[in-house]
């Protein structure tokens, strides 16, 4: 069955993407887009953060260094190859700064992406007035590290697919709800701490979002303070 979530609230507001940064790799990525058969659209907006240029730029992500890469815009359906496209020329990374992380236009490869930020050890973390929101928070759970420095915020919210059902719609086993848990529970967490996490976000309505702290996330998963670098 195509699950076509529209998550995008009343409050969004799209920021133009950072100007290219010196280096920009387009040619593999374009010609390899990740086949979702209908992904979801889950974005919370805010406003227009100062954000890093950084050495190298693959869609929403900037390469800090030899070791960071910073994410900085929403996912989509080209990012799991973006991704992959910068491990290939920057083996190194092995962290990620969530700066500005507003959601994925597409929930299935935006999960497809999670778990290759998994796979490859790498760790995340949100600086001081970082932003994680919606479906870039299923991201920060990918780290096999979380951190988390002082300011740092996470917006979570239910989903809604295109005919108006939300996850309490659908029976608690269907592939609809099975998509969100199997994943926390890959990510690390335990089966109550994926219901509960799950119940959470599904409890604020799909146009609102409900603001969470490190310490709040730290309810369903170790997130220390400060980077662990």
């Amino acid at each position: 069955m195509n699950r076509c979530l529209s998550l995008l609230l009343t409050l969004l507001v799209f920021t133009a993407a950072p100007a290219a940064a010196q280096q920009v790799i387009e040619e593999t990525v374009e010609e390899t887009v990740f086949v979702s058969d209908g992904g979801s659209e889950r974005v919370v907006g805010l406003g227009s953060p100062v954000l890093p240029k950084g050495v190298a730029a693959y869609g929403p992500f900037r390469v800090l260094d030899a070791s960071r890469a910073a994410l900085v815009d929403v996912t989509d359906a080209r990012s799991p190859a973006q991704f992959a496209a910068m491990i290939k020329a920057w083996p190194g990374i092995t962290r990620i700064e969530m700066i500005e992380c507003p959601g994925t236009e597409d929930d299935r490869a935006n999960l497809a992406l999670g778990r290759m930020i998994h796979a490859r050890g790498i760790a995340t973390h949100v600086p001081a007035g970082g932003s994680v929101r919606s479906g870039g928070v299923e991201l920060f759970l990918a780290g096999t590290q979380h951190s988390a420095d002082e300011g740092a915020e996470f917006a979570v919210h239910a989903w809604e697919d295109e005919d108006g059902r939300q996850a309490t719609d659908y029976p608690a086993d269907s592939p609809e709800n099975r998509a969100y848990l199997d994943y926390y529970r890959e990510m690390g967490m335990t089966a109550p701490q994926a219901s509960a996490f799950y119940a959470m976000t599904n409890s604020v309505p799909f146009e609102r979002a409900r603001w969470l702290t490190a310490r709040d996330m730290g309810q369903w998963m170790a997130v220390s303070q400060g980077s662990h670098r």
